[in-house]
């Protein structure tokens, strides 16, 4: 299971690939709404990922997804080509997943059944995959679930998710190292500390 985890953040690394992604951008900047449409193909699961992870709410998470590409669209003259492309996406995902949160004033738990049917673009995960990934991703905090998410339906590397989450390096290893022994523990049958 802990290999299908790599696998799938090696498949997200690929198609959200600064090289991808940064043209398509450039294509927005032009008035290009075809562009749009290939962003939002390449990059929907990382923007939902990481807007679930904040909300724990299937519906708010869907919300947020649709408003990241409409504000990603309306505010594309000001992306500059620094860095990653998808990074300057998720940005603009992440705030709208906290002005979601400060409307909300707080969060609820995500049911495993969300979980379980979060969208994994991949033909070699089984249903019976997903409800064991759901239930050992549940076995993790908010923070260490983020944090693999990001790393796997986004393809984020470490040193991106501690900007994105603005945690210092250091802190995200070790969470994911953690997340990682967790998962590692539940999948081999043990109870996750």
């Amino acid at each position: 299971m802990l290999i299908l985890l790599e696998t799938m953040a090696e498949e997200s690394r690929r198609v959200t690939a600064p090289d991808i992604l940064e043209p398509l951008l450039v294509r927005m900047q032009a008035g290009e709404q075809e562009a749009l449409a290939e962003l939002y193909h390449h990059a929907r699961t990382a923007v939902y990922g990481l807007a679930l992870s904040y909300l724990k709410n299937t519906h708010d998470a869907e919300d947020v997804t649709q408003d990241t590409f409409v504000r990603v669209w309306e505010n594309v003259h000001q992306y500059q080509s620094r860095g990653t492309p998808l990074a300057w996406v998720l940005t603009v995902a992440r705030n709208l997943a906290l002005m979601k949160l400060r409307e909300r004033a707080r969060t609820q738990d995500l049911p495993p059944e969300d979980w379980a049917s979060f969208a994994i673009d991949s033909h070699d995960v089984t249903t019976e995959d997903r409800t064991v990934l759901a239930a050992a991703l549940s076995t993790l905090s908010d923070e260490e679930r983020q944090i693999i998410m990001l790393h796997v339906t986004a393809g984020l590397k470490h040193r991106e998710i501690a900007q994105l989450l603005e945690l210092p390096l250091s802190t995200v290893l070790s969470k994911y190292r953690r997340a990682l022994s967790k998962l590692k523990q539940k999948l081999e049958g043990g109870d996750a500390r």
